[in-house]
């Protein structure tokens, strides 16, 4: 295959990619004024109704928007062999392969952050601030980004930089230490995430001794799940929306309640919440998708390391010294209609496991508790009611609000 040809692949990819998305959006915002369905007929008034047809409305427009300038700025930065430029800019400050990388890595990182914080301030303070859904300040704002800019560069460039040593010292078998320390590095994340990552970016404080704390633990007893880390989180000083998680493994064990939570529903509708998340714990949902991520990132390593070695990839973008991070690129888009079908079926398996977990909280403790929980919290996000089936398959990782309803009523 010539170079040429693989570069117009490529470029092929991404528009295909772009306007298959598009095609799906338009269907599913051709249900947004679709009649809502009876069993959720009691979730919006006529005003709240209104105000969330004009928020799915207003965000489908800054996503398409937002997209479209996306595409336009990649293929063009492809067209005009942006990144052979990039390529000369940073080996004009190194010869060596990992400095070479990080530099060019961390000049995209940069600019596309240029890019795309206008967008990310626009959304946050016009569009969220519009229909309530912000309480963040400016302060808060910058903050975050300068927090995860520095995250990116720290953890992403030291990552990167080991599986480019590892590929230095032993080749194309370099997938198999990457993968080793991909999945460990997840790992620990997981089991630590609340500890390390969260404290950078929100305060957590132990659930006070009280009536929810009490309901709680004697769910926990009575269904054989012993947890003592009940923290809440501010979530409310970035937004109105509520949500609730667990987090880490054995004694890191945790459940983390957002503020807003606790003042959108009532002690049996957060217990019914909970008991939907041990659900995920009960039928080992949370080892089966961290199997499979480590499955699949092992799989992509090791297709990584088959193609990686190949000059042809570099000279598709305009390069003429093969290098790890150019083929790294090229790569990555062409592993784009492998991802778009593990992304499918990764979403398919989370849906049916939120059933699971559903029915899992139906039968351990209240179901009707959970329906009206997942009303308030579809209200207080002001939830699209009627998503077009393209849509949800292809981009809901949660069933439906009506198939949830059904599948608990059954």
């Amino acid at each position: 295959m010539q170079a040429s040809s693989l570069f117009y692949i490529i470029i092929s990819i991404l528009i295909v990619s772009f306007i298959v998305d598009k095609m799906i959006n338009i269907l599913n915002e051709g249900y947004f004024d679709k009649k809502i369905p009876e069993k959720l007929k009691d979730i919006y008034n006529h005003d709240t109704y209104e105000k969330s047809q004009a928020y799915k409305k207003t965000s489908a427009k800054f996503s398409n928007t937002s997209s479209l300038i996306s595409i336009i700025l990649t293929v063009t930065f492809f067209l005009i062999e942006g990144f052979a430029y990039l390529d000369r800019f940073a080996r004009s400050f190194s010869e060596h392969p990992i400095l070479i990388a990080l530099i060019f890595f961390g000049v995209i990182i940069s600019v596309s952050e240029i890019i795309t914080t206008p967008l990310s301030y626009y959304k946050t303070f016009v569009i969220e601030e519009k229909f309530g859904f912000n309480t963040s300040s400016k302060q808060i704002f910058w903050i975050d980004k300068i927090k995860g800019l520095l995250m990116s560069f720290v953890l992403g460039g030291g990552i990167l930089s080991i599986v480019i040593w590892f590929y230095l010292l032993t080749g194309s078998n370099f997938w198999i230490y990457s993968w080793v320390l991909v999945a460990s590095f997840s790992l620990f994340l997981n089991m630590f995430y609340a500890k390390l990552i969260v404290p950078l970016f929100n305060k957590q404080t132990p659930l006070e001794d009280g009536v929810l704390k009490s309901a709680i633990e004697d769910y926990s007893e009575k269904v054989g799940f012993t947890i003592h880390n009940i923290f809440i989180i501010d979530g409310s000083k970035r937004s109105t929306k509520a949500n609730a998680y667990f987090s880490g493994f054995g004694s890191q064990k945790r459940i983390t309640l957002y503020d807003t939570l606790i003042h959108e529903l009532d002690t049996d509708e957060i217990v019914a919440v909970l008991a939907h998340e041990v659900g995920h714990y009960k039928k080992n949902h949370i080892i089966f998708n961290m199997i499979s991520s480590v499955l699949l990132s092992g799989l992509t390593l090791y297709i990584l390391s088959l193609f990686i070695n190949s000059p042809l990839l570099s000279a598709a973008l305009g390069v003429t010294i093969p290098s790890f991070h150019i083929g790294l690129i090229a790569f990555g888009i062409l592993y784009t209609p492998i991802s778009e079908i593990t992304g499918l079926f990764i979403n398919y398996m989370s849906r049916k496991f939120e059933y699971q977990a559903d029915n899992y909280a139906k039968d351990t403790f209240n179901k009707k508790a959970l329906i009206t929980s997942l009303k308030k919290l579809s209200k207080n996000s002001l939830s699209n009611l009627t998503p077009h089936p393209a849509f949800v398959f292809k981009h809901y990782s949660h069933p439906t609000l009506l198939d949830r309803i059904k599948n608990l009523e059954s």
